[in-house]
């Protein structure tokens, strides 16, 4: 009964990730990108400034990729090269993080601020069980791509 149960939650969580990439399939079409590339703004908005390279490593894609995708948000004027300061020979992307919010807050603001209070309706011991689950399935997706990469 317990692997019923395992089995039962294991396939909510495929089913949350499925609708998930629905969901910003459906985003990015509306806000005009392929794919899922708007989710790769959220690394600028997190972290600012990146080079190419940064890029790639935080979103697993090759650098070929990577420049594609930065070519496709320089044109919509969202990111902008610029040589580095210190070594004329990186580039950095810098992202217009106004300009990214004003695309992506209107598909994005009522999911979270739903989501926010979906939250606050579990008490603190189950958030802190609901923390400790993401915490633990996140190590699981890094130490699987990890040996993926190998």
């Amino acid at each position: 009964m317990a692997n019923d149960k395992i089995t039962e939650l294991r396939r909510l969580s495929q089913q949350y990730a499925y609708s998930s990439i629905q969901m910003h399939e459906t985003i990015a079409r509306k806000a005009g990108f392929p794919g899922t590339d708007h989710k790769y703004l959220g690394f600028f908005l997190q972290k600012g400034e990146l080079t190419a390279g940064e890029l790639a490593d935080l979103t697993g894609l090759t650098t070929g990729a990577v420049t594609g995708l930065i070519d496709r948000f320089e044109r919509k004027k969202l990111v902008k090269r610029q040589f580095d300061t210190n070594d004329r020979r990186k580039i950095i992307v810098v992202p217009n993080s106004k300009k990214i919010i004003a695309l992506l807050e209107s598909f994005y603001k009522e999911f979270q601020d739903e989501s926010e209070k979906l939250i606050a309706t579990f008490s603190i011991k189950e958030r802190k069980l609901i923390e400790s689950y993401f915490v633990k399935a996140l190590k699981l997706i890094d130490n699987t791509n990890n040996k993926l990469k190998q």
